[in-house]
């Protein structure tokens, strides 16, 4: 049998416990939290003077800050290519709307919300160039991403995995300098998005395991290959208006080490995380190919923590066109 058909079999075989997977990791539309529980009520009587206070606040947070919340919510907002990514996923069937398929629409669903909150924050604050952003928004969109996954759902679920938890780290670390800035309110809207990417995480953590215990040495060398050619963040793909190559990823990855939002060292810890998760040093029945590339896997962080504590960043802020040094 191809590799392509085992993997379209598993898929099938883990496809039956899937609504028991969206029960345990997803959350029903009446119970969850909705972008409007953060921000104004534009019904209500008091929605000018929380317009004001959100205004007000947002004169505390420094530029790097609005660089990286900016960033954060562009990836958020680029949702539609990411469905279409996962949809196109082998083993989900978006025709026949299979397990999988309502899987992958649950979990847009949720995600939905993140970009919507941020992106009306950001509107609310009149800290930032709306219209730039949208821009960079639509040329996410529109651009499309390879991140060398093709349509293989192990790879495609390690990345997931992997993301999940740097999406978390990311948007709790902001939570945390926001709390310290005293904005309590953006800080808890941050702090509730990454309780959504840790739940998100463990989800996919989940599929990975499963395959892992019916298809060991398949998922060991999907891990590899992943680590391999690293883990390609969706800001990768980030580009401001007028530029069709852009420098925009590598400053405003900078800005993110910078204040210590996410930084090469938490790439590292996120791997040594799934490691110990999938107990990749006790996977059993693996090929000899497959042996070789735990070992890979196993001696990687070490490796990868020396060239991350060589690395330096520069202390100078990009200036982006989302954010103008003249409103702050």
């Amino acid at each position: 049998m191809s590799i392509k058909n085992v993997r379209l079999e598993v898929m099938s075989f883990l496809e039956k416990d899937i609504d028991a997977l969206i029960q345990k990791y997803l959350i029903p539309v009446d119970t969850i939290w909705q972008p409007t529980d953060f921000l104004p009520n534009s019904e209500g009587n008091h929605f000018f003077e929380e317009v004001k206070e959100i205004r007000e606040l947002a004169k505390e947070l420094p530029y790097d800050f609005w660089v990286v919340l900016v960033g954060d919510m562009i990836t958020e907002e680029a949702l539609p290519t990411y469905e279409s990514w996962l949809m196109n996923v082998e083993g989900v069937d978006q025709t026949g709307r299979n397990g999988w398929s309502k899987w992958v629409s649950h979990w847009t669903a949720e995600e939905n919300r993140h970009g919507d909150v941020l992106n009306k924050y950001l509107y609310l604050s009149g800290r930032v160039n709306m219209k730039e952003i949208e821009k960079t928004t639509q040329h996410l969109i529109a651009d499309g991403f390879d991140i060398g996954t093709d349509r293989d759902p192990y790879k495609n679920f390690l990345y997931t995995s992997f993301q999940e938890l740097a999406t978390y780290i990311s948007h709790n670390r902001v939570a945390k300098i926001a709390k310290q800035k005293g904005n309590k309110q953006l800080s808890k809207m941050c702090k509730i998005i990454s309780g959504d990417e840790m739940r998100h995480h463990h989800a996919y953590c989940e599929f990975v395991e499963r395959i892992f215990a019916v298809d060991p040495s398949e998922m060991m060398l999907a891990f590899q290959y992943m680590m391999k050619q690293k883990i390609t963040m969706p800001a990768h793909f980030l580009r401001e208006s007028g530029n069709k190559i852009s420098t925009a990823f590598e400053e405003f990855s900078n800005t993110a080490q910078r204040i210590g939002v996410y930084t090469a060292t938490d790439y590292v810890d996120i791997l040594e995380k799934l490691i110990n998760r999938w107990e990749i040093d006790k996977v059993t029945n693996l090929t000899d190919e497959a042996e070789k590339a735990r070992d890979y896997l196993m001696k990687l962080p070490s490796r990868m923590i020396r060239i991350a504590e060589r690395m330096k960043i520069s202390d100078n802020s990009f200036e982006f066109k989302w954010v103008e040094p003249a409103k702050l």
